[in-house]
């Protein structure tokens, strides 16, 4: 779609509808090995095991949450692919021109902490294998800098370095490595695996770790009820859907490259629900086995890499594992924050130059590594702010608008979307009252239920979505006749 009269101020060719539409099913379908097959998703899955006090109900747990989580996709991913446009611009349809920089600036911030979070994930895997000679290991526990060992500094910068040059060469580029990354990183997966359960001399996924190692390792984790009761279950499915907030909101950054919606549901149907069962089912298997061989629960599997007899076997996994981790934070921390910040300033910042920003706040950000706070705590904290920006702009597509969108109006100043002065204030409010209760009050007072905060996520969606569809009735003569 070629769009006429444009504003210099809302557009570039990065943000303009895609053109060339070429990811098919295997392209959308490694989105999600990308996005899932990386050193937190296996952290953050293996943790979640602990809380379910069996493989069961593990399956079970996480079965429900990927469903949703397909669902979820397939609504932010539809309206990708029926407007081509990239998440800020597809957000201009609810808060307004000028507005949609907020949500935009909201979710490339949060960008920027997991970009954070997975490159030191990366690194990580890097210094395991690095530490196993000697003088590494001596360096690594004598030297310091910025608040962290020499080493893992020197490890983070590289890896961070090296997502740099993956993304130079733009979108078409990020398809290819993630074609091949993701499969990649199931073939370590299954390896790792093997190679346990064989030291292990065979697993009985019907056997359970004790429940006196359960409650230790789990104690602090901020999750309801005892491993395996119904609290904690429900709590894991949460988590897992409020792990993929980021990408509820920008998906659309990929599937507007999709030739149709078919194709869509098709890469989606095994890139999420069968995949990520299969992902959690081996990352499962990985934490019984480990903890019938090594007599402790390894949640990382950099942990577990590192206990390896054979070096090769260790170099292989900690390579294989910061490939993965590239890849999912191209995916999901490059590309998202790549687009808000040229939404902002379209004129003077490109895709390229976006990325580049997001990067480097990562960089700010590592010293303080405020992603060490534990996987289901940060998750949900990061997760929760983002609910009520997702329910504002899903309840404006769908029960508003009807599923269509005068795309080229999304592009002038002076056009549908212009609102307020270039603001929806309906979204803003509701939006701000959303994150309210979503991530302020659970997390900075006391005066929530203690397990607020786990559905964080749920509650801004509901809130902010029933307050902006109530003030939007009031509207409705405004609103134009739908498709």
């Amino acid at each position: 779609m070629t769009i006429s009269n444009a504003s210099p101020q809302l557009y570039n060719e990065d943000l303009a509808p895609a053109k060339e539409r070429n990811w098919g099913p295997f392209s959308i379908f490694n989105v999600w090995t990308s996005d899932v097959h990386s050193l937190w998703g296996y952290y953050l899955a293996a943790s979640l095991f602990l809380f379910c006090g069996s493989f069961v109900n593990f399956l079970i747990a996480i079965g429900i949450g990927s469903l949703i989580i397909y669902f979820l996709m397939n609504m932010v991913g539809i309206a990708g692919v029926r407007t081509g446009v990239p998440f800020p611009v597809l957000a201009r349809a609810s808060f307004g021109i000028w507005g949609a920089n907020l949500p935009a600036m909201v979710r490339a911030i949060v960008a920027c902490f997991w970009y954070g979070a997975q490159t030191a994930a990366a690194a990580g895997a890097i210094v395991a294998l690095l530490i196993r000679h000697e003088s590494m290991l001596q360096f690594h526990q004598t030297s310091h800098f910025l608040g962290h060992s020499t080493l893992e500094v020197i490890c983070f910068v590289v890896i961070w370095a090296l997502q740099l040059l993956i993304i130079q060469r733009g979108m078409e580029t990020v398809r290819r490595f993630q074609d091949w990354a993701g499969p990649a990183v199931w073939v370590m997966m299954l390896i790792l695996a093997i190679y346990l359960v064989i030291k292990a001399g065979g697993v009985s996924l019907t056997g359970d770790i004790p429940m006196d190692v359960l409650l230790e390792k789990t104690r602090d984790a901020g999750v309801p009820g005892v491993p395996g009761s119904f609290e904690a279950l429900a709590a894991v499915a949460a988590i897992w859907v409020t792990y993929f907030a980021a990408l509820y909101l920008n998906f659309c950054d990929f599937s507007r490259y999709s030739p149709d919606e078919r194709s869509l549901r098709i890469g989606n149907i095994w890139g999420l629900p069968v995949n990520l069962i299969l992902f959690s089912l081996v990352a499962g298997i990985t934490t019984i086995a480990a903890f019938e061989v090594y007599g402790e629960l390894l949640v990382h599997p950099d942990q577990i890499s590192a206990k390896f007899d054979s070096w090769f076997l260790a170099l292989l996994a900690a390579v294989t594992f910061a490939v993965a981790t590239l890849g999912i934070n191209v995916v999901a921390n490059f590309v998202s924050p790549a687009f808000d910040f040229a939404n902002v300033f379209p004129k003077h910042i490109t895709f390229k130059r976006g990325g580049v920003i997001a990067a480097l706040i990562a960089l700010l950000l590592y010293p303080f590594a405020p992603w060490e706070s534990g996987a289901a705590h940060f998750v949900n904290v990061i997760g929760a702010t983002m609910g009520p920006i997702f329910g504002v702009m899903m309840v404006d597509y769908y029960l508003i608008r009807k599923g269509w969108l005068n795309v080229e109006d999304l592009y002038r100043e002076n056009g549908e979307y212009r609102f307020q002065n270039g603001w929806h204030v309906n979204a803003l409010i509701a939006a701000g009252i959303g994150i309210l209760f979503s991530s302020i009050l659970p997390n900075f007072t006391n005066l929530l239920p203690a397990w607020w905060g786990v559905y964080g996520w749920f509650f801004g969606v509901a809130i902010a979505g029933a307050i902006y569809y109530g003030l939007r009735a009031r509207d409705v003569g405004a609103v134009p006749k739908t498709a």
